[in-house]
């Protein structure tokens, strides 16, 4: 005797069914499996965790950067409205000695002067003053600054 009882009927067919031999050595390959995709998930997951991370921090970084350009933007668009007002405009042209204009003349395209030019106000001209003109060719054919 074997130790084990003889099955009939019913449990004797189902016991067919069963493997009969060693169960430890079917089950070692079956756990090396699961325990090592196990391992490889946690692994992957620490990775994962780890890019973004870095990705959130890199993110502050930018925001904090893209902030400071902001408001140093603001800052440069303050002084520029403040140095383009009018009244800045015009402290500054009377600190370099400009003065309103006169009235101004037009030409027309055909070459007819409409108006009658008049001096800013404020402003001594020689009783012979002739504005000095130049033609185009004067500027162009005349020598150069270094003489060549």
């Amino acid at each position: 005797m074997s130790g084990k009882p003889e099955l009939k009927g019913r449990a004797a067919r189902l016991a067919r069914l069963l493997p009969t031999g060693p169960g430890q050595a079917a089950r070692t390959p079956f756990v090396l499996l699961v325990v090592l995709l196990l391992g490889g998930g946690l692994i992957c997951l620490l990775v994962l965790n780890s890019a973004l991370s870095e990705g959130a921090f890199k993110l502050e970084d930018l925001q904090r950067e893209t902030k400071n350009l902001t408001d140093e933007e603001q800052a440069l668009q303050r002084d520029i409205d403040a140095y383009s007002a009018p009244d800045a405009l015009q402290r500054r042209a009377r600190e370099l000695g400009m003065v309103p204009g006169g009235d101004p003349a037009f030409l027309d395209p055909d070459g007819t002067v409409k108006g009658v030019p008049s001096p800013a106000p404020g402003v001594r001209q020689p009783a012979a003053y002739t504005p000095l003109v130049l033609a185009p060719e004067a500027m162009t054919d005349g020598p150069t600054p270094t003489g060549r």
